[in-house]
C-alpha cells in the first residue's frame, strides 16, 4: 500500500519595504531616514513606508497627513510604479532559475513551489535571497513550509532580511500556539469576536467544530476549521492574477439601521483601503462594490465604476442596496474593489 504524498516545500518570498528600498537604493543620502512612498495630497495615503518610519508608527494605508503629524520629518516620496515594476522583473527573473511554479501575489511579493526540485526548500530560499541582494541591492524575506498557508506567516517571522522555516512535523504544534490574528482572513472584527467567543489562539479554535464555526462566521467558519490545523491544499498557480479584492463581516446580531450598517461599512473600507495599499497598489481599480445580505439570507450587491477606493461612494452604494431589503434586518455587509487586467486600459488608482 503506497504511503502519503512527501510534503510539499513552498517559499513564499516577501521584498522588505519594496518601494521604499527601490527609492533609498536610488537616493543613498535617504540611509538612515524615515522614507515613505505615497501620495502627498489632501486624501493621499501612504503606499509603504521603510522601518525608520514604521518606529514612529507610520503605516502603510494611513493618510499622508497623519503619518506627517506622526513623522514631522518623513521624507515623502511619489510613487513611480514604471521604476517598481521593472524591479520586479528583474527579481522575478532570478525566481525562474529556480522554478517555474512561481504565483506573484503583487510587484513585490510571490509563492514558488520548490517540490520538485532535490535541494532542500530552504537552501533554494536562502539562494535567490543572495541572488536579490547581489543583483538589485534589496533584501527580501522569506518563509519555507508545507502550503501557501504557513509560508506566508513563516515569511514575517524574521523580517526583515531574514527567512523561517516550519517544517511538516513541527506543524502541529506551530499552528497550535498561532494567535487567530495571524490567521489570513480575520480581521480586526472578526478577530474580536473570536477573542469574545473564548479563542484567541488556533489551538482554542480546534476545540469547536465545523458545524459551530460556520454558525459563527458563515462560509468562512470552513476556512478557519481547516486553517487552524494547518490544513491548506490551494497550489500554486503560476500566472493567476486576481479579479477583486474584497472583505465582509457576519454580524453576531443583525443590523436594523442604515447608520449602523455605514459604521460598520466605515471599517471594512478602511482595512480594504490597507490590503489594497500593502498587497495591491500596483494594480488598478476599475469598480466598487458594496454586499449586503439580508436576514432571510437574500443577497444583493450595489456596483459603480471607480478608479479608487472611495469612503462617500462605498456608502451611497450602501445606501442602494440597503433599500432593496425593504425593511429586512441586514446580516452581513462586504466591500470590494474590482481590478483592471493587466494591460486594460484605465487611469492610474488613488486610493483615498
Amino acid at each position: 500500500m503506497p504511503g502519503p504524498p512527501p510534503a510539499r516545500k513552498i517559499i513564499h518570498l516577501d521584498m522588505d519595504c519594496f518601494y521604499a528600498a527601490i527609492e533609498m537604493r536610488e537616493r543613498p543620502g535617504l540611509a538612515g531616514k524615515p522614507v515613505a512612498v505615497g501620495g502627498s495630497g489632501g486624501r493621499g495615503v501612504l503606499t509603504t513606508c521603510n522601518y525608520e518610519a514604521r518606529k514612529y508608527g507610520c503605516r502603510s494605508a494611513m493618510p499622508a497627513f497623519k503619518a506627517r503629524e506622526l513623522c514631522p520629518q518623513l521624507v515623502l516620496l511619489p510613487v513611480r510604479f514604471d521604476l517598481y515594476r521593472r524591479e520586479s522583473m528583474r527579481i522575478r527573473s532570478i525566481f525562474a532559475r529556480y522554478t517555474g511554479l512561481i504565483e506573484p501575489l503583487s510587484l513585490d511579493e510571490a509563492y514558488l513551489d520548490a517540490s520538485h526540485l532535490d535541494s532542500e526548500a530552504a537552501s533554494v530560499a536562502w539562494a535567490i535571497r543572495e541572488q536579490i541582494r547581489e543583483e538589485c541591492g534589496l533584501t527580501a524575506s522569506a518563509g519555507i513550509a508545507p502550503n501557501k498557508f504557513l509560508a506566508k506567516i513563516a515569511s514575517d517571522w524574521n523580517k526583515p532580511d531574514g527567512q523561517f522555516e516550519i517544517r511538516a512535523e513541527e506543524v502541529d504544534s506551530f499552528v497550535a500556539a498561532l494567535p487567530v490574528e495571524k490567521i489570513w482572513g480575520v480581521g480586526r472584527r472578526t478577530a474580536q469576536r473570536l477573542h469574545e467567543a473564548g479563542i484567541p489562539t488556533c489551538g482554542a479554535m480546534r476545540e469547536h467544530s465545523e458545524v459551530e464555526l460556520v454558525r459563527r462566521f458563515g462560509k468562512f467558519g470552513r476556512s478557519l476549521f481547516r486553517l487552524c490545523r494547518g490544513l491548506d491544499e490551494r497550489p500554486v498557480e503560476p500566472n493567476r492574477e486576481r479579479k477583486s479584492v474584497g472583505n465582509e463581516s457576519t454580524f453576531r446580531e443583525n443590523l436594523t439601521s442604515l447608520e449602523e450598517g455605514r459604521e460598520r461599512l466605515d471599517e471594512l473600507v478602511g482595512e480594504l483601503a490597507e490590503d489594497l495599499a500593502s498587497r495591491h497598489a500596483d494594480r488598478e481599480i476599475r469598480e466598487c462594490v458594496v454586499k449586503v445580505k439580508f436576514e432571510d439570507f437574500r443577497t444583493t450587491t450595489a456596483q459603480r465604476a471607480s478608479d479608487r477606493v472611495d469612503p462617500d461612494l462605498m456608502r451611497e452604494l450602501l445606501a442602494e442596496a440597503w433599500t432593496r431589503g425593504e425593511g429586512r434586518s441586514v446580516r452581513l455587509i462586504g466591500a470590494a474593489v474590482r481590478l483592471r487586467e493587466s494591460g486594460e486600459a484605465g487611469a492610474q488608482m488613488e486610493m483615498f
